[in-house]
């Protein structure tokens, strides 16, 4: 019983030293970094389409897709901004289940967090070189942060982390936006007051330093629906949740009100092939309502190249071994079609 400690990892700054962000992807993250912080400060009236796998699971078919994703940003680039999604945690409501490619760089073999570091940040500048594109990830461990803090332009915090004090207080010292998700009840007051903490300064204890926070202004809510006392999903990207939140935030009182709405999750019940759907009625409120048009500021997508999911140990190369995605053809007519609704 108790736990062991197995070996030591690299520190943040030896991994960075040793996978180096170069000098000119670090000038096209800050000039990318701005434009996501007009769109969602309202400086710029584009949409944010946060879109790619449910896991990173493999550097080849995850950097193979956002290379296509990279081709219809060009198409689409008056109208909306790729944020790729490169999820490297996945949280596990019991526990066991793969846990993302910093647990286990190799799906099929045992975890191995000392590679497991090292292929998150190998997969993330390869795919930024590939694509001059700057990924989101979800951040399921606030200590894991400095590991990619010079490389992701997008950060969420998930259902079951955002009443954590940790989390909330970590994401005050972000200088990228991070969305905070409602919490599987859908309270909507538990993301509001993790936003206002994230707006906040805090002074606390991280990685064996005192630390003090500016506050993240950037801070705001997503909307991946509810669970009832049943189990059963309760969607919350309709008209009148949108109205809802917006009456809130106003009392709220917060920097730069946004909402960012994940359309699969407990919004579609894990009905993957609903998110297109789901996009479309959301933009038909952005469009009906003054007030919503202004709030909503994105929606998040799961999609890989092959439609579904697979067990481990099926290698169909570009599908999902967690939550079922959209496949590409249909990612491609969405982002299209969306463009056009804009």
């Amino acid at each position: 019983m108790g736990m062991h400690y197995i070996r030591k990892v690299l520190t943040p700054e030896e991994l960075k030293e040793q996978y180096p962000l170069p000098a000119e992807h670090a000038k096209i993250k800050a000039a990318r970094d701005e434009q996501i912080k007009d769109i969602l400060t309202g400086k710029s009236d584009r949409f944010l389409a946060i879109i790619g796998p449910c896991s990173a699971d493999n550097e080849d078919s995850v950097c193979d897709y956002i290379n296509r994703l990279a081709k219809i940003q060009e198409q689409v680039k008056d109208k909306i901004l790729i944020i790729p999604r490169i999820y490297t945690n996945k949280p596990r409501t019991t526990g066991e289940g793969y846990k993302g490619i910093v647990h286990q760089p190799d799906p099929e073999k045992a975890p191995d967090i000392s590679e497991g570091i090292i292929a998150m940040r190998k997969m993330h500048l390869r795919a930024i070189s590939e694509t001059h594109m700057f990924a989101a990830d979800e951040m399921l461990y606030p200590e894991n942060w400095p590991y990619i803090s010079d490389i992701l332009s997008y950060v969420a915090v998930g259902a079951r982390s955002v009443e954590d004090q940790q989390h909330r207080i970590v994401i005050s010292g972000f200088d990228i936006p991070c969305g905070m998700k409602n919490p599987t009840s859908g309270d909507f007051s538990v993301m509001l007051n993790s936003c206002k903490a994230g707006q906040g300064s805090h002074t606390f204890l991280y990685r064996s330093h005192e630390v003090k926070t500016d506050g993240n202004p950037l801070a705001h809510t997503i909307l991946r629906g509810a669970v009832n006392k049943h189990g059963q999903s309760i969607p919350n990207y309709h008209y009148e949740d949108l109205r809802r939140l917006h009456k809130l935030y106003c009392e709220y009182n917060l920097k730069n009100p946004a909402v960012i709405i994940d359309t699969n999750h407990s919004n579609s019940n894990k009905v993957y092939y609903e998110q297109p759907r789901i996009v479309d009625e959301i933009l038909h409120s952005k469009r009906i309502s003054e007030d919503i048009g202004t709030l909503v500021k994105g929606v998040m997508v799961e999609s890989y190249i092959v439609e579904g999911r697979q067990d481990i140990g099926h290698h169909t190369y570009g599908q999902s071994i967690t939550d079922p995605c959209i496949g590409w053809e249909t990612t491609e007519k969405l982002l299209l079609n969306m463009a056009d609704k804009l």
